[in-house]
């Protein structure tokens, strides 16, 4: 509160909240001057204007073709792309397999078998050369 009345005595901060809270309206009504008349925004040429790139002679078509074109590769692309991409479904079965695999530990263990069974295929249904068909030829493991 101290620092309210501090404030209140201070000359620029007195006028700014005097006009603040004196809401004087003050109109002055002037008579249109030649210097006042519309004139076309394409006609008035603007000067030290430097194009985007998109058009080179019109700034305002510069100007919207730039927006737009930075509006759809920056909003749409990068963020709704980015979204979809981050909430898609899994189209490589990435869940499924690992439920799976949750789901044949579990019947395993229910079962009393190993983890991992040794024998990934059946000893029975390989058929591997024999000793002389292996006499001269380098095994690397």
């Amino acid at each position: 509160m101290a620092a309210l009345i501090k404030l209140r005595h201070m000359p620029v901060v007195q006028r700014c909240l005097w006009n603040h809270l004196n809401k004087v309206s003050r109109n002055i009504s002037t008579s249109k001057k030649n210097s006042d008349d519309v004139k076309d925004v394409c006609d008035v040429p603007v000067k030290n204007w430097v194009s985007y790139g998109f058009h080179y002679k019109d700034q305002t078509e510069d100007t919207n073709v730039h927006n737009a074109s930075f509006f759809f590769s920056v909003t749409l692309c990068l963020v709704f792309g980015t979204f979809m991409w981050a909430y898609a479904p899994d189209v490589h079965m990435r869940d499924w397999a690992q439920r799976e695999a949750y789901l044949e530990l579990r019947r395993r263990e229910k079962l009393g078998q190993p983890v991992i069974s040794p024998h990934y295929i059946e000893p029975e249904k390989i058929k591997l050369p024999s000793e002389e068909d292996l006499c001269g030829v380098e095994i690397i493991i």
